[in-house]
């Protein structure tokens, strides 16, 4: 009967945990269709912003800015790695410390410097405990993000690139394929690839004379920092939705090994009832016959 109250017990272990599991994932659920919105909502603006930006290269072309210069050689890079504030996520996390491990690591034997900027506490924990300090770390913001967090982070990189302490900058985030699916992404933040300004400038259908106040190549010069900071918005929102599809999958895995595991041990607790009794009549049948002889 002991063995029985063991099976018993860890029933109600697991359906209690699935319970938790099926709970978490009904709520990354709701946070993903939340986050998708957001990604939405945002869209429109990332399209006026490369509209404005093309409608301006057309008139700056050739313009010089310290955002668009590229270094020939790397002395000093930063990394800005994003990840999430909690677990339970899958490999959400793994894919981007192992992403920043071989990027470090590549750096390191080019010779180069690497400052680092952690979104999110598992990036910072994961780093400190390999002795490697951030500059900057950001935490409490990977579940909800918002624009000034972007340019809070914008802010590290643009000034140090601008004034030559960097020579580029690098981001490091999950993409959001869909629902299911996040894809661990590289993206080269600085310096601004010519081909962006180009391809805006052609995509752009504005015919008119424009009239710039200063000059065209000044407001050039205000829009590539807005550009930079609206790119990293994006990395963050992207993250952000990745990581609840990440642990919504998660859950949902949990959920359904916790409910065969729960089918297993009913059988496992069936079969040691079914022998308990069997044990039981068996004992009762032979005092039985004892009495009678």
């Amino acid at each position: 009967m002991a063995n029985l109250r063991d099976i018993k017990k860890r029933i109600g272990s697991v359906q209690s945990t699935r319970q938790i599991t099926r709970t978490m994932e009904m709520v990354s659920t709701a946070k993903i269709k939340k986050a998708q919105e957001r990604i939405e909502s945002a869209r429109p603006y990332a399209l006026a912003m490369m509209e404005l930006l093309g409608n301006v290269t057309r008139f700056a072309s050739g313009a010089q800015h310290p955002l668009l210069e590229a270094r020939e050689t790397r002395r000093r890079v930063v990394a800005i790695a994003i990840t999430s504030d909690r677990g339970l996520a899958g490999a959400f996390n793994s894919n981007i410390l192992k992403l920043t491990e071989e990027y470090l690591r590549d750096a390191k034997a080019a010779g180069t410097e690497v400052d680092l900027i952690t979104v999110g506490k598992k990036a910072a924990a994961y780093f400190l405990y390999r002795g490697i300090t951030p500059m900057a770390q950001y935490r409490d913001i990977s579940d909800k993000p918002t624009f000034a967090d972007a340019k809070s982070i914008a802010n590290h990189v643009i000034r140090a690139y601008s004034e030559a302490e960097i020579d580029e900058v690098v981001v490091l985030f999950n993409r959001f394929v869909n629902v299911a699916d996040q894809s661990p992404e590289l993206y080269k933040l600085l310096p601004i690839a010519p081909t962006v300004l180009e391809d805006a400038a052609e995509r752009s259908d504005v015919s008119a004379e424009c009239l710039f106040e200063p000059s065209a190549e000044e407001v050039l010069g205000v829009l590539l920092p807005t550009y930079v900071e609206a790119l990293i918005f994006r990395a963050l929102m992207e993250s952000a939705a990745a990581e609840h599809g990440a642990r919504r999958k998660a859950m949902k895995s949990a959920t359904d090994n916790a409910s065969e595991m729960i089918v297993t041990l009913t059988r496992s607790y069936n079969r040691a009832r079914q022998a308990a009794i069997t044990t039981e009549i068996s004992e009762i049948i032979g005092g039985a016959a004892a009495l009678e002889d």
